[in-house]
């Protein structure tokens, strides 16, 4: 039996795609791209159960298009619908922060270093020369933050919380 302190929620399966048993997955972490796992994790009826991808493809920076083995209509890729996936922490143990692209950060809850909430990182715009993270503010508000690694005090993966250092009047 698979332990919830043996995963971390990587995002959601939204709904059925098409006909072949296809399902949308919208991801806070792409580690099921950058890591050798044949396999997601999904919570079902309060279990967690091993699904094995037979293939994925990218929509968005944040979508993917995922093909359960032996899911093949439909009807029964419906049964997935606003599921949580999960990924087995074993296989992302040797990952570093360094490692992760600036999307892994997508959902995570970002404080000042005084550990004052500032909001929820739901995007990273790469387009121009300086990253920006996109942050829901507590009151609804977006703000653009500098992705930057030298403003970054504190990374922590497990309850999905990043700490950085703001200077002064940004937010």
């Amino acid at each position: 039996m698979i332990a919830k302190e043996d995963v971390f929620e990587i995002g959601q399966i939204t709904r059925p795609h098409g006909l072949g048993g296809e399902v949308n997955f919208t991801f806070t972490d792409d580690v099921f791209d950058r890591v050798d796992c044949d396999y997601l994790i999904i919570e079902m009826d309060g279990i967690l159960v091993p699904f094995f991808v037979e293939e994925y493809r990218f929509r968005k920076s944040d979508t993917a298009l995922l093909k359960f083995l032996d899911v093949d209509d439909q009807e029964t890729a419906k049964q997935f619908t606003n599921k949580p996936v999960f990924f087995p922490k074993k296989f992302s143990d040797g990952e570093k922060p360094a490692d992760f692209t600036w999307d892994f950060f997508i959902g995570f809850t970002l404080f000042d270093e005084k550990m004052i909430l500032k909001g929820v990182i739901k995007d990273v715009d790469t387009s121009t020369p300086n990253t920006l993270f996109g942050v829901e503010t507590p009151n609804q508000e977006e703000l653009l933050i500098p992705a930057h690694e030298d403003m970054i005090i504190d990374i922590d993966p497990d309850k999905r919380v990043l700490k950085m250092n703001l200077p002064d009047g940004l937010v």
